[in-house]
């Protein structure tokens, strides 16, 4: 191309959503370092520190979700919210002149896709989900590409726009060195053990963090063989130092949060996870034994959807959120301590990888700008 490309990246949120845009914009600067990206995110979320955290600019949206049900009187001000946000992001769109636009889903995303579209400006969707959600399928009409990560997704996307790459996780996890025993060091705990790794996303999960607050037996009796890595999320984690305050449980280590999750998926033999689809992509990636827990409260119920496309191939265990602090801990043990069941997991969860999706999706974006 004559002059430098440049790219609106759009979307965020959490983690899942964060993790894919960075990784796609990495991949578009390998291949045109020259290039200029940009970021639209919402304000006051998780993505206004980690973008440039990342090295990128982002501007922020007044954008959020609306309250349910949808007549609630605040959602009167969260439709005005919207509007402006529609507004600013045209407004950021005309001054920075992008030659495309990639939305990955979250808040923003819907704003800046939308804006795009108007503008005349070619848009590409990343969909993470098995289960499209209701923002980019509104937007598939007017997008030029949909990169998806699982198959069967024309019943949401006109299927002439499909391309299935997977979706881009984070290069850290595929390109750390560490070995299984020096990652379990690093944790304080005993190589020679099996260790169970439980992590609620980003910002925790309460009920698996119930699930091992209400059997922390469970956890001591199995000091001798089995330790735990417990990563509570920083929203949870008061709590659960003061219900700990006493306890000595000297095969439990416990972080709000985890920095290098390179090295806790090394050092882990079993994940217990929920079920986002960034997630899943890794666990796919490095061929991990995980047992999923989907979130009941993420629109359409797209986190069980992605575990059941796990599950029914036998790829990953699923538990439901509400079995789970009854079930969840002796479930892991007993898996755990099966090498046939473990084995067995990690070669099914391999053969649903799909590689290099960043680079592929980096590649469909140059190819629109052009």
């Amino acid at each position: 191309m004559s002059k430098a490309l440049r790219v609106i990246v759009s979307g965020g949120g959490t983690g899942g959503h964060i993790f894919p845009a960075v990784s796609i914009a990495n991949a578009i600067k390998a291949r045109c370092p020259e290039a200029e990206i940009l970021f639209i995110g919402a304000k006051g979320r998780m993505e206004m520190q980690r973008v440039p955290a990342a090295g990128y600019e982002i501007k922020g949206l007044p954008i959020r979700g609306f309250f349910r049900p949808l007549w609630k009187p605040a959602n009167i001000g969260v439709a005005i919210d919207y509007l402006k946000s529609k507004w600013l992001a045209k407004k950021i769109l005309r001054e920075f002149r992008p030659d495309v636009a990639v939305g990955v889903g979250g808040y923003a995303s819907s704003a800046a896709l939308g804006a795009a579209n108007s503008l005349g400006i070619p848009a590409l969707i990343q969909e993470q989900n098995s289960y499209a959600g209701l923002a980019n399928k509104r937007l598939a009409a007017q997008a030029a590409k949909i990169c998806v990560a699982y198959e069967g997704m024309e019943r949401f996307f006109p299927a002439d726009k499909i391309i299935l790459t997977g979706n881009p996780v984070r290069q850290s996890l595929l390109d750390t060195t560490i070995t299984h025993d020096d990652a379990v060091k690093s944790f304080g705990l005993d190589p020679n053990k099996k260790t169970i790794l439980l992590v609620g996303g980003s910002l925790g999960a309460r009920t698996i963090n119930e699930s091992v607050l209400q059997h922390l037996d469970i956890v001591k009796d199995q000091a001798t063989d089995v330790q735990f890595i417990w990563q509570t999320g920083k929203y949870y984690s008061a709590e659960i130092a003061e219900r700990l305050k006493g306890k000595d449980i000297p095969n439990l280590k416990v972080t709000d949060f985890i920095t290098d999750m390179g090295a806790a998926y090394k050092a882990a033999d079993l994940v217990i996870s929920r079920a986002g689809a960034s997630s899943i992509s890794e666990f796919c990636l490095i061929g991990k034994p995980v047992i999923l827990v989907p979130s009941p409260n993420v629109a359409e119920d797209h986190q069980t959807k992605n575990a059941l496309a796990l599950s029914t191939k036998d790829a990953a265990i699923c538990v439901k959120d509400s079995e789970a602090p009854a079930t969840l801990l002796d479930l892991a043990v007993r898996t755990v301590n099966d090498d046939a069941k473990l084995k067995s997991l990690s070669e099914n969860v391999l053969k649903l990888a799909l590689p290099d999706s960043a680079n592929i999706i980096a590649n469909e974006v140059i190819k629109l700008a052009k």
